[in-house]
């Protein structure tokens, strides 16, 4: 295992090493004091753990690695992520997750506002509770709660399946709660496996969805646009 240090390495190195590795290889970061867009763009099966607080969109646009922050994260950790997976061991500030299509987000602490913006196929795990208005516009893959949800869930939603243990203070335009049905418990079960929850079943969660009267415009539904 590698190590680097960004009180003696700038951030620009630090990201040039992790791009240019070989499948495999790891490393660990040492005093990112906060540093923004640590570990982005990362194109292979490499492991990186951050030993503290990371700042903007740590691990952005990852693909393929494996990526633990030791820390808290700021906003859009993880942003536009294609694949493999990304661990905040604390909290993470809004837009978490934000755009991403692939691979698996895990939030051991809570989420702020916007949650899963835009999510086009990622998982998100979060075990604490998530902001205001989380997975806006979220088009496909899963969000898992285990807390409490803000204001106006899943507003605008497309097909995304969103999954809360605690209450929920209100849902977002044309999103409703859904029937759990058998394609839902074995996602949702697999999801709690993945993130490392043994402490909640997939019977303490409801499953939230799009009611599907968005999707096309009608002037019925002008004020909900």
């Amino acid at each position: 295992m590698q190590s680097i240090d960004l009180e003696k390495t700038t951030l620009r190195e630090l990201n040039s090493s992790l791009q240019a590795e070989k499948a495999g290889a790891e490393w660990t970061v040492l005093n990112p004091n906060g540093c923004h867009a640590l570990a982005v763009g990362l194109v292979e099966p490499v492991s990186v753990t951050i030993e503290g607080h990371a700042g903007y969109y740590a691990a952005g646009m990852n693909q393929k690695a494996t990526v633990v922050i030791n820390g808290n994260a700021g906003q859009g950790v993880a942003e536009n992520m294609m694949s493999g997976s990304v661990h905040v061991k604390g909290s993470a500030s809004m837009s978490a997750g934000a755009t991403a299509h692939g691979g698996l987000l895990v939030i051991d602490g809570d989420a702020g506002a916007r949650c899963g913006i835009s999510m086009k196929g990622v998982d998100i795990v979060v075990r604490g509770s998530v902001g205001h208005m989380s997975a806006f516009m979220a088009q496909s893959g899963n969000l898992v709660v285990c807390g409490n949800a803000g204001e106006a869930l899943g507003d605008s939603l497309y097909e995304t399946r969103i999954f809360v243990r605690g209450e929920v203070k209100s849902t977002g335009a044309d999103c409703e709660q859904k029937e759990m049905t058998d394609e839902d418990r074995n996602i949702l079960s697999a999801l709690l496996q993945k993130a490392g929850v043994t402490e909640y079943t997939v019977d303490d969660f409801r499953r939230y969805g799009s009611a599907r009267k968005l999707y096309h415009f009608n002037v019925d539904n002008a004020s909900a646009y």
